[in-house]
């Protein structure tokens, strides 16, 4: 009964139009009363529709309400008061919105591009048969790299670079490569190395790894095949007809093998001679054959895949070799030509750098460049060129539109042997004043081809060598070893056959005062360890404020943290016979640090004579004799010791590199400008 009842009472109301209010009470003061008979309410009409008609209530007294109807807040909504409102706040939106994309597209848009990997840190050199052992048989290997990542990180490297593992019979160390794809036995498996890619990932490192394309060993299982005819391998290699009387062979020409000697041998199997730009063992690869090009473009893809982050490719000088065969002119031309047979005795105009050899290089970096494609993940290609002038040597830069290397790996300052401010100051700014426009420099002072810094130099320019790769601008690269200041081993009771020569930069790595210096706790080592490795070690230089390995780590870290070092300008001021003197600026910071290097024998320096503005006292941010760190010198009279280098800093708002009289001595690699206010740097300046 009384659900019979609240229905006749719902369509009671109904029927009489009452006010529908979704369950909440609008006015409780507005009663509901009964319409009189022949009025205009009463009738079957809904009281939705006549609340806006004109015999409706006045819409003046009635106030929003929650849940009212879409009908009632359109009513509302065109009221001046709630519209005004929200028309001013959806503008302020969009202009919001529109001011905020157009800065980011102006910050985009005037922001310097950042520096890659490659740029941003030092890259640290292992010879990885003598960095440490970790199976005890005398020999450094891969597992033994990852079990020093620790040390490494504490240099602030940013990369990793891995000379030649690849599985070979180590003629000429590295290069006589049995099978790219495989790991040497001596220095672990593939897994051992899939373990170190993902530990120095893991570090936040990145790896590069030396690729040698030029020439195989004569036991490479592709030499195998080509001697034999077999298939497409049979012009895999510089094969040519040659002569045999006597049981000597007469070569095709002159041609000579950088080790001395013809570079033709004959093979009795093929009955031809091949051509050798190296040892007879290295057979050169036919790059003309598009089948060899195709093999190591797929060799690199392999290592690419495996997380490799670039590579070194060595050698790629001799590449190519002129089709035409004809004689190399002599140096001497009065010398008798049986009698030429060292490698300097001729000119290589037709077995280096020939037409096209850059077109190869250019396919290497193509290969590479399909793997870059991801964010972080760019693949850095490098190239070494030993032997090459200055103007060859800036050609593996590429041209304007069409890249090659990210750089060619700059040995020059590996070579110098009589240390001297003349002679620094000219390699550096060779250099810099052939460099590409817009191009990235790079600077070692040693590595596995190269007398140690310490044996070419002098033991007191260690510190100041390091000091100048980490304040030039662009990349500085340590070879093992010299960030402690080791030196050759002597040429005596070394159990290899190879060059002697070849050797004594590639000892043990000195890791502290124990038996093998810590390198092995095997009985013997490949090579003998130093006899000074008691005192030059890591661990005891770890512990001394003064040893080179401190200052190492300090350079290291004011290069990581200073954009004047990464980014600023490099104005050179003064060599002569023992002091380069130059400075680190960058626009929109009053900071500049200026470096003071002697190569020479105890000097005064007036800072005075060459920059008139320079404060009558400055800080010395980093020297190489600790103990100066933090103070303060007069600018009038610099007294520096031979080998000695000061990093001074100062404020200025009058920058070298807009002074005329300094324009044509500063160079920048990425122009960029510091907005102090914003925190930022931009490109318009």
């Amino acid at each position: 009964m009384a659900e019979d009842k609240g229905k006749r009472d719902s369509v009671g109301m109904s029927m009489k139009g009452g006010q529908t209010n979704n369950g909440f009470v609008q006015n409780e003061d507005i009663l509901e009363t009964d319409p009189e008979p022949g009025s205009p309410e009463d009738g079957p009409q809904h009281n939705a529709v006549d609340i806006f008609g004109p015999a409706g209530p006045e819409w003046k007294d009635v106030r929003p309400y929650a849940g009212m109807p879409k009908e009632v807040l359109f009513r509302f909504s065109r009221q001046a008061r709630y519209r005004v409102p929200r028309e001013v706040l959806f503008w302020l939106t969009v202009a919001s919105v529109l001011v905020l994309i157009a800065a980011t597209i102006a910050i985009i848009a005037v922001s310097p591009k950042c520096l890659d990997w490659w740029q941003a840190g030092p890259m640290y050199r292992i010879y990885p048969r003598s960095f440490k052992d970790s199976d005890k048989d005398g020999n450094g290997d891969l597992k033994g790299i990852q079990d020093k990542l620790d040390y490494i990180t504490t240099l602030n490297i940013k990369t990793v670079w891995i000379t030649s593992f690849y599985k070979s019979s180590l003629k000429d160390f590295r290069h006589g490569i049995e099978d790219f794809r495989e790991i040497d036995p001596i220095f672990g498996t593939m897994k051992n190395f899939e373990n170190l890619v993902a530990a120095i990932h893991d570090k936040g490192l990145k790896l590069i790894i030396d690729f040698i394309p030029n020439h195989t060993s004569d036991k490479h299982a592709w030499f195998q095949w080509s001697r034999n005819r077999t298939g497409k391998y049979t012009d895999y290699y510089i094969w040519h007809d040659c002569t045999r009387e006597n049981g000597k062979t007469i070569p095709p020409n002159n041609w000579l093998s950088v080790y001395g000697n013809s570079s033709w041998h004959f093979d009795e199997v093929r009955n031809q001679c091949y051509f050798h730009q190296f040892m007879k063992e290295q057979p050169d690869l036919n790059f003309r054959n598009p089948d060899v090009q195709e093999e190591i473009k797929e060799i690199i893809q392999f290592w690419l895949s495996k997380g490799v982050d670039g590579f070194s490719f060595d050698a790629v000088q001799f590449l190519l070799e002129a089709k035409h065969l004809r004689d190399e002119a002599q140096v001497n031309k009065t010398q008798i030509p049986d009698t030429v047979t060292h490698y300097s005795e001729l000119y290589h105009d037709f077995t280096t750098t020939q037409v096209g050899m850059h077109d190869i290089v250019r396919s290497f970096r193509q290969t590479m460049d399909q793997y870059s494609r991801e964010p972080g993940r760019y693949r850095f290609m490098g190239t070494e060129a030993h032997g090459e002038n200055i103007a060859k040597t800036m050609m593996y830069y590429g041209l304007p539109f069409i890249q090659e290397a990210d750089f060619p790996f700059n040995s020059y300052l590996g070579k110098l042997d009589m240390p001297s401010g003349n002679s620094v100051f000219e390699v550096i700014t060779s250099w810099m004043e052939n460099m590409p426009e817009g191009k990235w420099p790079n600077w070692m002072t040693g590595g596995p081809d190269n007398d140690r810094l310490t044996s070419r130099l002098g033991k007191q320019y260690v510190n100041i060598m390091n000091m100048l790769v980490f304040t030039l601008p662009g990349t500085p690269i340590t070879y093992y070893g010299e960030e402690i200041g080791m030196r050759n081993i002597l040429a005596t009771n070394l159990n290899e056959t190879y060059d002697v020569d070849t050797l004594l930069s590639k000892s043990p790595m000195q890791w502290d005062n124990s038996s093998n210096a810590g390198f092995s706790e095997g009985n013997h080592t490949w090579l003998p360890t130093s006899s000074d490795y008691h005192t030059v070690n890591v661990d005891v230089q770890k512990t001394q404020p003064r040893s080179a390995l401190k200052l190492y780590q300090e350079l290291s870290l004011l290069h990581a943290n200073e954009l004047l070092l990464s980014r600023g300008w490099f104005c050179y001021l003064r060599n002569d016979n023992h002091f380069v003197v130059y400075t680190r600026e960058l626009d929109g910071t009053d900071r500049v640090f200026l470096m003071v290097l002697n190569f020479g024998e105890l000097s005064v320096l007036n800072l005075k004579e060459m920059i008139s503005n320079i404060p009558t006292r400055v800080r010395i941010r980093l020297s190489t004799n600790s103990a100066y760190k933090g103070r303060e010198v007069d600018t009038h009279a610099i007294t520096l010791d031979k080998g000695e280098g000061l990093i001074l800093e100062y404020n200025t708002r009058n920058l070298l590199h807009h002074q005329t009289a300094f324009q044509d001595r500063c160079f920048v690699s990425n122009r960029a400008c510091y907005s102090s206010v914003l925190n930022i740097l931009y490109s318009l300046c």
